[in-house]
């Protein structure tokens, strides 16, 4: 079993700064809009070309493999580096490591570490409030205001305008030399996950074709799923799922994606225990991030993993309709 270790202001994230007093904004440069258009279609056109592929000639094993490979490698990197280390501090590991994981999140091609963490705290300030800066739940009325909602919680966020002191959530980042070198070279992540599956497909198959495949597959396509894997758990699991525990917010369970987000998809127990580095808090809950990381604590790689404690978990449990036990008083 894991360690259960809780409230550890050494190993904790930095406590969310005071709620913003004023509405100032970064404005969306068109440099910025233009590349999030990129990063967010370029897969979108890579899935296209691998159906049309597919359709002619299909798919080899190869392709799958990289495909795969690299969808664990980056993903990974989103949920157990980004996310449950980076983010929420939900347990610790050696330097080296942390790098090695803001190398791989950055391969997802989602964000530079600095600003996916920071956004990401920024959302737990202010989960499913207006200033969330993806909740669904704010944009109007009626089937048309769901959509929009739907939209903006799912990719349509990234054409908002940051807050213009969206970096005062991550002091601990900015003071990491090895976290300064993984932002700063973000442009040089997302090539490298591109290029490693194109490089091996052309040396397996020893031609070009192969190498297009490999870009394709383990390059473009991969990097379509993990976007809408991602996004998912900000649309999907603030909508539809359970809500076995009080988390002040709207944030659900979802089977489907805590299958293809590696975990992430049991979210209301994520927003109900922020910093536990388990998010499927039950057995029947699949966890790869997880295991990945008890992986890490057997070998030695990670200590003080976080978990919540049995009077914890039953403190924030409600029953089926919805009201939380009366073992503890519900969060005011």
């Amino acid at each position: 079993m894991a360690s259960t270790v809780t409230h550890d202001p050494a190993t904790s994230p930095p406590p969310l700064p005071e709620p913003d007093t004023t509405t100032g904004t970064k404005p969306v440069t068109l440099g910025t809009y233009i590349r999030n258009t990129i990063g967010i279609t370029a897969p979108m056109v890579g899935v296209g070309v691998a159906i049309y592929l597919f359709w002619g000639q299909g798919c080899s094993w190869l392709d799958l493999g990289m495909m795969v490979v690299m969808y664990l490698v980056s993903m990974l990197g989103v949920t157990s580096g980004f996310h449950r280390l980076l983010t929420h501090r939900g347990f610790e590991t050696t330097n080296t490591m942390r790098f090695i994981w803001a190398v791989c999140g950055s391969m997802s091609m989602e964000a530079p570490v600095f600003n996916w963490v920071a956004m990401h705290r920024r959302h737990h300030q202010y989960s499913d409030a207006v200033e969330d800066p993806h909740s669904p739940h704010h944009s109007g009325p009626g089937f048309i205001g769901w959509c929009k909602g739907f939209f903006r919680a799912h990719v349509g966020w990234a054409y908002e305008p940051d807050p213009a002191n969206l970096f005062r959530y991550i002091p601990d980042l900015q003071k990491s030399p090895s976290m300064v070198l993984a932002n700063k070279l973000f442009p040089v992540w997302v090539v490298l996950g591109l290029l490693i599956p194109a490089v091996v497909g052309g040396l397996v198959t020893e031609s070009w074709e192969g190498a297009l495949s490999g870009f394709i597959w383990g390059g473009l396509v991969r990097v379509f799923l993990g976007h809408h894997a991602t996004w998912s758990v900000n649309s999907v699991c603030h909508i539809w799922g359970s809500r076995p525990y009080e988390s002040n917010d709207l944030s659900t369970n979802n089977l489907a994606v805590g299958l293809a987000a590696l975990g992430e998809g049991w979210h209301n127990n994520h927003h109900a225990f922020p910093t536990s580095a388990r998010h499927g808090l039950e057995w029947w809950q699949f966890d790869l991030s997880w295991i990945v990381i008890r992986g890490m604590e057997t070998v030695g790689l990670a200590w003080k993993v976080k978990l919540p404690s049995e009077s914890e978990l039953a403190n924030k449990r409600r029953d089926k309709s919805g009201v939380t036990t009366p073992t503890a008083a519900a969060p005011q």
